[in-house]
């Protein structure tokens, strides 16, 4: 089994995380989470009229991993419906047999998307759509794979947030790009603690043409020290290669 251009911050987040959104992702993307939270809430980081998030993270397992950052600026205000405009910036490892050869892989990848933010009562969507640019290395070379070298092509991705109860919340990133025909969807429940943090289960899918990989844990979301917001998440990974572990995520933002 061949990995083509697997690098986990590139389906998240998420997240984000990013790779990401808020907080966090989704990023991707527990990286676009927080933010999504209504403006009553106190984890939803208030209802200051702040323009400017910013976010960062990293995600590891035994068979790779990737760092991400990036920030997203709403004009007139990260609580208020209108046009959002989101930066994404990743590096990522990943390993991967071609034949008997294993393959360590690099790729980075940078990516602009204009959006849109929507609210319906305690329902919030965040929509990207925009350029993705990403580059792929390999070691030992690898002639075989298709990623290898500079690509361009279309991301989208969408944030979607609901509190049905004052205690509950449902959350999910979806991202996709043209390049390798990649992609990602995450989806969470979190029960308020304290009024602090919101904690619970959430379950994960990504791939792109060739792989797949899938995940089940848990998540610690919102908590929040000082002007910072973290965002945790751990549990059991598999992909279709027949490797598994144990995975891990931290992401933080701010915002302005």
């Amino acid at each position: 089994m061949r990995c083509v251009g697997r690098v986990r911050a590139f389906c998240v987040t998420a997240a984000l995380v990013f790779c990401g959104g808020s907080p966090a992702a989704a990023d991707p993307v527990l990286d676009e989470i927080a933010d999504n939270a209504p403006a009553k809430s106190h984890l939803s980081g208030g209802a200051y009229p702040e323009k400017f998030l910013y976010f960062s993270g990293f995600d590891l397992w035994r068979s790779g991993g990737s760092f991400y950052g990036g920030a997203q600026w709403a004009p007139r205000g990260l609580n208020e419906d209108g046009f959002t405009l989101k930066l994404l910036l990743a590096e990522g490892t990943y390993r991967y047999l071609a034949g008997t050869t294993n393959i360590r892989g690099t790729g980075l990848l940078a990516s602009i998307m204009p959006g849109w933010r929507i609210k319906l009562g305690n329902f919030e969507a965040k929509i990207f759509a925009g350029l993705d640019l990403q580059n792929h290395r390999t070691s030992p070379d690898d002639p075989g794979n298709s990623l290898r070298g500079n690509h361009a092509g279309l991301r989208i991705a969408a944030d979607l947030w609901w509190e049905p109860t004052s205690t509950l919340m449902l959350a999910s990133s979806i991202s996709g790009s043209m390049i390798g025909n990649s992609f990602g969807v995450r989806a969470a429940a979190g029960w308020r603690v304290m009024n602090r943090f919101w904690i619970g289960p959430e379950i994960e899918t990504s791939g792109d043409d060739v792989y797949r990989q899938y995940r089940i844990g848990a998540h610690l979301t919102s908590f929040r020290t000082a002007a910072f917001e973290w965002t945790l998440g751990a549990g059991y990974v598999e992909d279709n290669s027949h490797r598994s572990g144990l995975y891990g995520r931290i992401s933080l933002l701010t915002r302005r």
